[in-house]
């Protein structure tokens, strides 16, 4: 298979003997970096700055540009790290804190972002979504994904995975760009029809982490190669072959499918041992689009930053006026209110659900009683024996016993017991390890009152569950009970359909959007709790390097775990209508979203139905985008007019869009503008009881459709829509409709306060074709 390599910055575009001198470069340079105090910095050039004209390329500016500021006299290229394109203009660099100054006072300078480190945050989830391989539906109308490229920037690959086999894949997609970088024990050979291209980038984190260089990089595959199985994880989820037979250690056995099993895979590693640094994930994105990928899937984030600082929201930006939709986790601080990241409103913003399949691991205590918990040990193999055994719970504040930290669990006291372990701290598995190793034979892992009733799983290295919160003070009243407290841990294997579900991930970040209140994020949820999908051969399924056993899947959760499954299904829809933008996308998937769960009821959030900022529009239906009747447009300038009404500045803008913009004259233009969002969040401020918003559908169903206003008015507001009825008289027709919002309620009585409803468009001729926008209402204090 032959592989085209373009240029991406002069250190990428080498071979794999440069990437070792880079190191050796890095790791004998390392005392003059500290001695300097040099930083990683991205810069952010005027595309139309007067040093420009002379070069030939872009690094060569980029080279020029920054050696005029290198107070040491050195060669710029040695501090160059990367020069971008296609998603950014400007390049990344290490500068001094004075240097830094000179810079920033350079008319060529729009901003400069200091380096910003980022986290990364199926067997059955398809067909929890309703996709199924014989039925008619949006898998068969899609031919899989046939033909769209889904770019995953994650922790790498692990390519032998069957799950990335390429059986019965099509030929590469002659517009594909992209190479199989090569680099340890990885070459081009790892790439296939199914994973078409592969590349790794590592110097921000290389030059992040100097310190301990060593150390960190002997773990790591300096390839695209993964060596810690998110990425895995997540490519499989997004696009992974069909799997027969699979499982984790017997448990959740069955066909793994990705969302998008026709689809092609293009991996970009930009996650390390230490995180994700925004400099290599700025570069990541900058070759995607070049390479040809038609959905950017990003399961990392951060805590929210403004627009123009947020390097992410920046590429994004270029990727979407090039077509390419971005889907982003929306991040794992809940529930914490105003924790969701990735709210770009280009961006689809993706929070974590619930699965109806568990894996019962019931507690029976020594007084009879039963305390519900759950955990993936050890699958079929394991004999449940009626022998009860002794439970300990040690609390020392001084040494973290309760948290089942390292060291801190005696021998003499653990020995041949079950131990219960507080989370929080350290990870939950490694409990389990240090457990172990400290002679306990089980663990009951214990949820706090910050972890509530969530229930993520592991596929611990001894006997062990985890109890809700409910349960720990359960568990913590019998033992207080007795002077000497037994249990037995009974594991239940698989159970499918006996709990409801969706329901929100209590770890799912939250809105509003910090940054952007007036669009309602999330964007949407997608299944994010216990998904079982790919895990590399080098780790066991714990994921901790004690772990020597060895499987083809594992489970994990997260919104990394949610962002995937939207992306599989943003991959379909781009197979079924290749000309929808990603704005199209992203509307179908919203206004066709549930917001009740599989027996019909609403959506939980712990005990209550959920609210607007934890699903946003609901639960992602597959089944029901691929027709959704009615779609919501946005164009890249709808966007700068939105920013244009936050009130972003000349420069702020500039710095996102690349676009000279008067937002005196935008605004003048646009009065009483709304940006065409699938959703709608109404703010009414101090002394303000009047609002009007306009969106504009465009008919991408059949001639000669009538459409006609529903609404659920939120508590407090009178709602009123002009035109109640929209005829369509023929395809891709697009007419506009306002609604008024009318405050009932005083703003004294009404602080900070919140209601919500929903509009709803209802096909007159297909009652159940309906086009929600949810709605959302709040009162500003001031």
């Amino acid at each position: 298979m032959h592989y085209s390599t373009p240029v991406i910055t002069y250190y990428n575009s080498m071979e794999l003997n440069f990437q070792f001198y880079f190191l050796c470069f890095l790791l004998c340079f390392i005392p003059l970096l500290q001695a300097q105090n040099l930083q990683t910095y991205i810069v952010q050039l005027h595309p139309h700055a007067s040093t420009r004209t002379p070069f030939s390329s872009k690094l060569q500016w980029h080279l020029s540009f920054l050696e005029n500021f290198i107070s040491s006299g050195e060669d710029s290229s040695s501090r160059l790290l990367y020069s971008y394109n296609s998603a950014f203009e400007g390049f990344a660099a290490l500068l001094s804190e004075n240097e830094l100054k000179a810079l920033k006072k350079s008319n060529n300078v729009l901003s400069v972002f200091p380096e910003r480190k980022l986290e990364i945050q199926t067997t059955y989830s398809y067909k929890f979504l309703g996709l199924s391989p014989t039925r008619e539906g949006t898998w068969l109308k899609s031919g899989f994904g046939r033909g769209a490229i889904i770019g995953v920037l994650d922790t790498g690959i692990w390519p032998e995975s069957p799950c990335f086999v390429d059986h019965g894949m099509p030929s590469i997609p002659k517009k594909w760009k992209g190479t199989c970088q090569e680099g340890q024990e990885f070459n081009s050979s790892s790439c296939n029809r199914k994973l078409i291209g592969a590349r790794y980038f590592h110097i921000g984190h290389m030059v992040a982490t100097m310190s301990s260089i060593s150390q960190n990089f002997m773990d790591e595959y300096i390839s695209p190669r993964d060596s810690q199985g998110h990425g895995t994880h997540t490519a499989s989820t997004a696009g992974g072959a069909p799997v027969p037979m699979a499982s984790v250690l017997g448990n959740g056995a069955g066909e793994a499918r990705g969302m998008a099993p026709g689809s092609h895979i293009a991996i970009y590693k930009v996650c390390w041992s230490s995180g994700c640094y925004s400099s290599d994930i700025l570069a990541a994105m900058d070759v995607a689009i070049r390479d040809g990928v038609d959905i950017l899937s990003l399961s990392l984030g951060g805590f929210p930053v403004p627009l123009y600082e947020d390097t992410i929201a920046i590429g994004s930006f270029r990727a979407m006026e090039r077509g390419i939709s971005v889907i982003c986790a929306a991040g794992n601080n809940g529930p914490v209110q105003s924790s969701v990241a990735n709210e770009a409103p280009w961006i689809s913003t993706i929070g974590a659900s619930s699965l109806d399949r568990k894996f019962p691991a019931i507690i029976q205590l020594g007084n009879g009683k039963y305390v519900y918990g759950e955990s993936l040990y050890p699958g079929k193999q394991v004999h449940n024996s009626r022998k009860t055994i002794e439970l300990v719970y040690l609390k020392d504040g001084d040494n973290g016993s309760e948290f089942c930290l390292r060291g801190s669990l005696p021998r003499a006291k653990v020995q041949g017991k079950i131990v219960v372990c507080d989370r929080a701290v350290n990870g939950r598995a490694e409990k389990g390890q240090v457990v172990k190793e400290s002679g306990g034979v089980a663990m009951i892992l214990a949820n706090t009152a910050v972890n509530l009733e969530e229930d993520s799983v592991d596929v611990h290295v001894l006997p062990a569950t985890l109890i809700g919160f409910d349960e720990s003070i359960q568990l913590q009243s019998y033992m207080n009970s007795t002077r000497k407290p037994t249990a037995r841990i009974i594991f239940g294997g698989t159970v499918i359909g006996k709990s409801s579900a969706p329901a929100v991930a209590q770890f799912s970040s939250r809105g509003p959007s910090f940054t952007d209140p007036s669009i309602l994020k999330p964007d949407l949820i997608a299944p994010g709790v216990n998904i079982i999908a790919a895990w590399p051969q080098n780790l066991g399924p714990s994921g901790l390097p004690e772990d020597s056993r060895r499987v083809n899947f594992t489970v994990l959760s997260g919104t990394s775990m949610a962002c995937p499954h939207v992306s599989g299904i943003a991959a379909l829809l781009h197979s079924i209508h290749p000309k929808w933008s990603p704005a199209a996308i992203k509307s179908a998937l919203m206004t066709t979203a549930d917001t009740t769960n599989h027996r019909g009821k609403p959506i939980m959030d712990g005990d209550t139905p959920a609210g607007l900022f934890a699903i946003g529009a609901g639960h992602v239906n597959p089944g029901r985008s691929d027709d959704p009747g009615l779609i919501y447009d946005i164009s890249a300038n709808d966007y700068i007019t939105h920013l244009c009404t936050l009130g972003y500045k000349y420069s702020e803008i500039f710095s996102i869009t690349h676009k000279n913009v008067s937002c005196h004259d935008v605004l003048q233009k646009n009065r009483g503008y709304s940006l065409n969002y699938p959703s709608i969040s109404v703010i009414f401020k101090a002394g303000k009881t009047r609002n009007m918003i306009t969106r504009r559908v465009t008919n991408v169903g059949g001639p000669n459709s009538v459409y006609s206003a529903e609404i659920v008015a939120p508590e407090g507001v009178k709602v009123r829509v002009k035109p109640r009825r929209l005829i369509f008289k023929r395809a891709n027709q697009s007419l506009s409709y306002r609604v008024w919002f009318i405050s009932r309620k005083s703003i004294g009585t009404q602080r900070r306060g919140i209601a919500e409803g929903q509009l709803m468009w209802i096909n007159s001729r297909n009652k159940d074709q309906k086009v929600r926008s949810p709605i959302s209402v709040a009162w500003a204090s001031k």
